[in-house]
Parts: structure tokens; sequence; C-alpha cells
């Protein structure tokens, strides 16, 4: 049996789901095609995969109507952040208040911002969802595009919308080159408990070794931690004992929350800089880490995925109203200028953050010192920077920057 779609989404992560979400006011119809079942039922221990959520994520996703969901089931705001460099005097903070905002942010575990979207997204009538599938097939045609999925089922779209994580699958059939190169780290990550309570404020160091940053978490003394490091050290770290770890886990953060001990499974994974020298091409379009992946020092790679998401959805809904046909490229290049700029410029900045904080030198970290002294006490470009990694600034899409007083 043959089934036509006006989307097909690849992939049903976060990014995906928002797509499909912040479609829900329109009559295209749309598919999303996930390989896994979604797992509706939430542990009392928290995750260890987090994002941390800027305004302009929180804009769109309560513009979603999943913020409710998201609240009624686990998140931590934060309102403060302090970033330093072990032994040296290099530090900067930030908190709310001198910013007028309520927080700087929230930590939300994945699932739940899955769970939340996709809570949504079942009630879309405009959405057929097909869980545990995978494509087997794609095929190019001049005015729709043909899937073939594992269990037998053939459709027609007029777009396809790879969501399909790093490892694109969608990407890869349409043979898009991508370049890429290295971080030379792996991220562990882990939630831990700490003897002192957070306070609600994130927290990152720079080593030699690499960033190691402390994420707040809902209960006072749990943090989600990024340990990122290089790849044999991440791996020796990973298969410490629990003891072993929490000792070297306090001292390479200076103990600024006493101990630390273990409070979950410890998980590694590569770090890897990918850009996709396209995100559209005739029938396709890439959103989230299928077009691009940063490293997490900032942790900015979900709020530029959900960027993705709504750019895409409101040039889509724009080039629908006024008849075009959704699937040519000439209608997806305002969403590729749009948000291949954004993310280079993101790259861009994350490169220059990691060279600027590699190596010990005492030259160069006499440099740091001196920089982030003086920059944090500059009130004006502190504000900036915040603002723009609090997605208050720049070229937003229409659902990240206001709320709509509208019912769900």
């Amino acid at each position: 049996m043959m089934q036509s779609f006006d989307v097909t989404i690849i992939g049903g992560g976060m990014v995906g789901l928002a797509l499909a979400a912040a479609l829900k006011d329109s009559d295209m119809r749309v598919a999303i095609i996930e390989g896994n079942d979604i797992d509706e039922h939430l542990n009392d221990v928290p995750e260890i995969r987090v994002s941390a959520l800027n305004r302009a994520s929180e804009v769109l996703l309560r513009n979603l109507h999943a913020w409710d969901e998201i609240e009624k089931r686990r998140l931590s705001e934060y309102r403060g952040m302090s970033v330093w460099e072990k032994d040296s005097f290099a530090s900067v903070s930030f908190d709310a208040d001198s910013l007028y905002q309520p927080n700087l942010g929230y930590i939300v575990e994945n699932k739940v911002i899955q769970q939340s979207l996709y809570e949504r997204v079942k009630q879309q009538g405009n959405v057929s969802l097909f869980m545990s599938c995978r494509c087997q097939s794609l095929t190019m045609g001049e005015s729709e595009a043909w899937l073939v999925l594992d269990n037998g089922l053939s459709m027609t779209t007029k777009l396809v919308v790879g969501a399909d994580g790093a490892n694109s699958w969608v990407r890869e059939q349409c043979d898009i080159p991508l370049t890429h190169w290295d971080y030379g780290h792996s991220a562990l990550v882990v939630n831990v408990e700490t003897e002192l309570p957070h306070e609600r404020v994130a927290r990152q160091i720079f080593t030699p070794q690499g960033p190691l940053a402390f994420l707040p978490m809902s209960d006072p003394h749990l943090c989600s931690i990024v340990w990122s490091t290089d790849p044999i050290r991440a791996e020796q770290l990973h298969h410490l004992s629990d003891e072993e770890f929490n000792k070297t886990l306090s001292v390479e953060f200076d103990h600024r929350l006493g101990l630390c001990k273990v409070k979950s499974v410890r998980q590694v994974c590569p770090l890897k800089m990918r850009y996709a020298r396209d995100f559209v091409q005739e029938r396709i379009a890439l959103v989230g880490d299928a077009a691009h992946t940063i490293h997490p020092l900032a942790g900015q790679g979900v709020n530029l995925g959900f960027l993705d998401a709504a750019s895409l959805a409101e040039t889509l809904i724009q080039s629908w109203n006024e008849g075009q046909d959704i699937g040519r490229k000439k209608y997806l290049r305002q969403y590729e200028r749009w948000r291949k700029t954004e993310a280079c410029k993101m790259i861009t900045a994350m490169q220059g953050f990691k060279m600027l904080f590699d190596g010990d030198l005492p030259l160069k970290k006499a440099f740091r010192s001196i920089g982030m002294s003086l920059f944090d006490r500059l009130t004006a470009p502190k504000d900036e920077v915040m603002k723009r990694a609090l997605g208050l600034k720049g070229e937003l899409p229409e659902l990240s920057v206001s709320v709509k007083r509208v019912l769900p």
C-alpha cells in the first residue's frame, strides 16, 4: 500500500519531533519515521544525557505547548554560571539578575524533552507516526521522493527531512559531503552527588586535559557532569572504581562542591565537529546533528538544532501558504542560508574557545588569566555574550522570539 505525505521526517528525536510540532497549525500531511519506540516511562533516577536549554529554546517549547509537559516531569533552572581555569586566577561569572532575567536557562534530561514533545505530536491530526521502523531505500523523483520501510510500507513525500543524528542515513543516501574534524576529546557523562549544594549555578573548569562542567539538577546536591578529555584518559576514567573516580573528580574540580560521589552509570562518547556542505538538496533538508555537531563546552548543540526546526518550519509554512512546491531547493535555500550562517558562527566560536584553552604554556596561560579577568569586569561585553548565548539576540525564527498567547 502506498501512502502520500507532504513532509516526512526521518528521526523522532528532540529536533525531529520539534519540527513536526511546529507544523501543527498547517494542513501539511506529516510523517515521522523513528527506528525505536519512545519510552514513555520516566525513572525516579535522572537520566545522564541532559541538555542546557536557553531562552530561545524555552520560548519555542512553550509555543509548541511542550513546556507544560516538561514541567510535569523534571527540570532544573540555573541562575548563575561560573567559569575558571585550574591553577590560575582566570575566572568569569554570570548571573541572571544582572541581565534582568529570571534565570540563565534550564538543565533538562533529553528523555524528558523527547517524551514531552512526543506527547504533543501524538495529538496532532496532521501527523502519522511510524515507530520501530527504518528506511530501506530512498529514491528521488522530479516532483516527489519515494521511501520504502523495513516493514514493507512504501510512501511518497514532497520533502524528506533528515533529523536522524550525527551519522545521518539521509545525508549518506544523498552523498552530501561533510566537513569534519576530531576534537581530540571524548566526553564522559555521569550524574554525581556533591557534598555542597550547587545553588543553581552551572560551573565549568578548564584544565590542561580539557573542560569539566557541572550542570545543576533539580536535587540541590545532584549534578550532571560533562568531562571532556583525551580519549585514552576518558576510557581510564570510565573504568576506575567508584572510589578512585570520586577522588579524581573532586581534585580535578578543585573541590568547589566538596567530595563528589558517582550516582549513575558512566558513559563515554567521542567528540567531533561535523558540518554538512549542503543543508538542503532537491526534496531534502537536514536539521540538528544531521547538519552539524559542535563541542559541548558551551552547551549550544541542542539549541542550534531547535532553531533549525523552527526556521525550517517557518520557511515551509511560508512556501506552502504561497502555493509553492515545498520540496524544491530554490524554496529551501532561505532556510539553508539562514541556518548555515548561524551554525558556522557557533562552530568558529567553539573552535576558538578550544584553541584558547589548549596548552599549558606560561605565556598563553598568563594571557588567558589577564583576558578573562578583564572580560569579567566589562559589563557590556559580558551582557552581549550572555544575551547571544541565551538566544535573546540574533536572527531568530518567530516561534523562538515570544510566546504566542493561544490555546493548546
